[in-house]
């Protein structure tokens, strides 16, 4: 199906948001998750399911100094 992840149009299979921050491979760092402009707890990725075009915008904090 194709979503918008951070604006851009992309394909996936992914079926809820945590298949997603995994295939983006995510997990365990600092990010957060908005879907249709609504923030999603990391407590509810994986119930929280992915439909055709939603829009998903996830943020990853990134270390430096």
């Amino acid at each position: 199906m194709q979503i918008y992840l951070n604006g851009e149009a992309q394909q996936t299979e992914c079926k809820n948001l945590l298949q997603l921050v995994q295939q983006l491979q995510l997990e365990g760092k600092r990010f957060a998750v908005e879907k249709n402009e609504m923030i999603i707890s990391k407590s509810k990725l994986e119930q929280t399911l992915i439909f055709e075009l939603d829009h998903i915008e996830i943020i990853h904090a990134v270390g430096g100094g």
